[in-house]
């Protein structure tokens, strides 16, 4: 099975106001279609990792591979590419534009990658908000719709470029258990129908026991 991300020796060191080794040697690998969560206390590094992962932070030791070619060391503007290419991101917030319509919010990473047309684009996300069955709301204002709603067109959002991975950061945190349990259910869908890997940190133990592996973070390390 292919790999989709890879951490070769990873470590992270936060140098102000004294040195501090936030992590230390991390090595994994996600697979295609795998979905995994990442559990472990605040301030075992989850955080900082996935920002690590999502090519958002560069200032780190080790080497990052995303669909087998090497990401580390690659200009700023050449990651913002593959980040918005290949690279899905929900939230504990949803940080949607509360003045644009669900349509709109959806389309803008695809706008910004710019490889479509804008007919592409607008039928696009249609059909990623009738697979996440929102697409109702497609013309209501993000700003008039449930949290829940707005999760999930985070969620539409963050798939609009058919990404090779989705990461959450704790996007199950801010809803209740019914919202959570269909964000859950959505991420299944996702990885079952259309072989989608995804990373996932989370405090719900619940929710990692059903992912197919929980990698245990503690101090900057991995423990499993």
């Amino acid at each position: 099975m292919s790999i989709v991300l890879e951490t070769k020796n990873i470590n992270k060191h936060f140098r102000k106001p004294i040195d501090f080794h936030v992590l230390k040697d991390i090595s994994f690998n996600v697979k295609k279609g795998e979905f995994t969560s990442i559990m472990g206390k605040s301030g075992s590094g989850k955080s900082t990792l996935l920002y690590i992962l999502s090519t958002m932070d560069t200032d780190y030791d080790g080497e990052l591979f995303l669909n087998n070619e090497l990401v580390t060391g690659k200009p700023m503007q050449e990651l913002s590419k593959i980040r918005n290419k290949y690279i899905g991101f929900v939230f504990q917030f949803h940080y949607l534009l509360s003045e644009f319509s669900v349509l709109e919010n959806v389309m803008l990473p695809a706008k910004k990658l710019a490889e479509k047309s804008h007919q592409e684009i607008e039928h696009e996300a249609m059909m990623k908000l009738k697979m996440l069955k929102i697409d109702h709301l497609a013309k209501k204002r993000a700003s008039r719709i449930s949290g829940g709603e707005k999760q999930r067109v985070a969620i539409a959002r963050a798939l609009i470029n058919n990404p090779s991975i989705l990461m959450g950061d704790e996007p199950t945190g801010n809803l209740d258990s019914y919202n959570s349990e269909n964000v859950f259910q959505i991420f299944k869908q996702l990885k079952e129908e259309e072989g989608l890997s995804l990373l996932i940190v989370t405090h719900d133990l619940d929710f990692a026991k059903r992912t197919d592996r929980i990698i245990q973070m503690e101090d900057g390390r991995i423990i499993n």
